[in-house]
């Protein structure tokens, strides 16, 4: 039995429902924020798509050496909608990082919000839309995505992640509730490191070293293999409707993250920001609680959400 396995089982355990379920998001864009920031360095050598490439694929090896998924845990559903999730992973990350290549980090930050946000909007469940609202203008007041240009490429990139952020959280909420343990991402993620290696094309086999080897192994820990995994368990306890409005909280993470490492002061505006991304937060947490899913497919079809029509 792998060690991710057996650590998933307290959680469920002795932390359930809405309060566990925020605490792994919180958590998972923390390691995301950390993650992005160690990285930033080494973007003269790899490029965007070698570091996105890498990080994924040496976390699909991880994934499959602490994980070992069985076939027979999985029916030809499952293993079209891990693929399907691992596609659309790498998509995410991809074209993220071919977004703030071109515009604003900030103006792409917003752009790419569109996703959670259209989840939290449209999906039934717990949460409820004035959260989302609220979200919403604290998410525009920490970005100012008004301050920056836009290049229609850049544009282009960032819709497409933004599109490739929702569909990631319903599809993974999907596979979380179908698959025990962390079967299913053991799956996608080596899907995505594929795609994404392919993507970034030979290009990348020349600039790699073993040290960097090394290093991108412990960046693919932190991120994205440990994220990756609190946002699946979390989708196990939460609405998508709350989920995607607890992602607005990302925003305000990284700007705190701005001022306590970097002694970046946030601005009037941005500081407002923050205090309704918290509200929102609290209130999506308040309202996002789900019943508990059977993950056995041969013997129950998945439970909906409470409050879902």
């Amino acid at each position: 039995m792998s060690p991710l396995t057996v650590a998933s089982r307290p959680l469920g355990g002795r932390l359930s429902g809405a309060g566990s379920g925020v605490m792994m998001a919180v958590g998972s864009m923390s390691c995301v924020q950390l993650g992005l920031a160690l990285s930033a360095h080494l973007l003269d050598q790899l490029g965007a798509l070698g570091i996105v490439g890498l990080r994924l694929a040496w976390a699909g090896v991880l994934l499959l050496i602490l994980v070992r998924p069985r076939p027979r845990d999985f029916t030809g559903k499952d293993l079209l909608a891990c693929t399907a999730l691992g596609v659309v992973t790498a998509g995410l990350m991809m074209l993220f990082m071919l977004a703030i290549a071109r515009i604003p980090l900030g103006t792409a930050s917003a752009l790419e919000f569109l996703g959670p946000l259209t989840v939290s909007v449209l999906k039934p469940g717990g949460g409820r839309r004035r959260w989302t609202v609220l979200a919403a203008i604290g998410v525009v007041l920490l970005t100012r995505p008004w301050t920056g240009g836009i290049d229609p490429a850049g544009l282009g990139f960032a819709l497409g992640a933004a599109a490739c952020w929702g569909t990631y959280i319903l599809l993974t909420q999907h596979v979380g509730d179908r698959v025990t343990g962390l079967s299913g991402l053991a799956v996608s993620i080596p899907v995505a490191g594929i795609v994404a290696l392919l993507a970034a094309g030979s290009s990348v086999l020349h600039a790699v070293t073993w040290p960097l080897l090394a290093v991108m192994l412990a960046l693919a820990a932190l991120h994205p293999m440990l994220p990756f995994s609190l946002e699946l368990l979390a989708l196990r306890r939460l609405t998508a409707s709350a989920f995607g409005t607890l992602m607005s909280l990302e925003p305000a993470i990284a700007l705190l993250a701005g001022l306590l490492v970097l002694g970046q002061i946030p601005s009037a505006a941005a500081a407002a920001g923050i205090l309704f991304v918290v509200i929102a937060g609290i209130g999506a947490t308040r309202t996002g609680a789900r019943t508990p899913q059977p993950h056995n497919h041969r013997d129950a079809t998945p439970a909906p959400a409470r409050g879902a029509s």
